[in-house]
């Protein structure tokens, strides 16, 4: 089963490889299903069933396979953008570091944005107060994925400030680029990634608080426009 799963309930049974194998092609399809039926129906549990049932399973079967429902489907659905972000990205290797973190948020964004509408629920979903700790994750994931990509191999407390400070800056772009347009996600980023390159420099004076504030502001904007 898929992370958020696999964390929310670590008292399931690890399943074998071919069941892995059957369990994440069957959660695919009902992601598939869900990013169809989200638009008009929200990220809800109705949905969830709704996808499912189109996906071939009965309303059991999909609770089974998806047991926190909307939850699942948000993380499946992050992890398949992360994925795919990685996939577009070149070889980083004669890129400069300024560069690799630019093409890694644009790209983690654009692979968002091509589930355009599915993923304005999937993010105004996030954004409720009680998803938060899920919104944070997976920003996490995301940020971890991109700075693996782009070599970093830091171990002390840098690897968690990178990651921090990373997680701002994508959901501030993401929401931008959902309601301003792909100009504006730009202009922030480039505004930022300045401050990523003097890292040192802007860690000493960035507090967690500060960090907090720049993703509450951007999950704010995905709820409320």
């Amino acid at each position: 089963m898929g992370l958020m799963t696999d964390t929310l309930a670590p008292d399931r049974p690890a399943p074998s490889a071919s069941g892995t194998d059957w369990a994440g092609q069957a959660e695919q399809r009902v992601l598939d299903g869900a990013l169809k039926l989200a638009p008009a129906r929200g990220w809800t549990w109705p949905m969830v069933r709704a996808a499912g049932k189109a996906a071939g399973f009965s309303g059991p079967e999909t609770e089974l396979l998806l047991p926190h429902g909307p939850r699942d489907l948000a993380a499946l659905l992050s992890r398949r953008h992360d994925a795919r972000a990685l996939a577009a990205l070149p070889d980083p290797g004669t890129l400069k570091i300024r560069d690799r973190i630019r093409r890694a948020v644009l790209a983690r964004i654009d692979a968002a944005c091509a589930d355009d509408a599915a993923t304005r629920r999937w993010s105004g979903y996030l954004s409720l107060p009680l998803n938060l700790p899920l919104a944070l994750s997976l920003l996490w994931d995301s940020a971890d994925a991109l700075w693996r990509w782009a070599g970093d191999t830091a171990t002390d407390e840098n690897h968690y400030s990178k990651r921090a400070i990373l997680s701002g800056i994508l959901a501030g772009a993401l929401a931008l680029r959902l309601h301003s347009g792909p100009a504006e996600a730009e202009a922030f980023l480039d505004a930022r990634i300045d401050n990523v390159m003097a890292f040192e420099k802007w860690k000493a004076g960035l507090s967690a608080h500060d960090v907090m504030g720049e993703v509450a502001r951007a999950l704010g904007k995905m709820r409320y426009r």
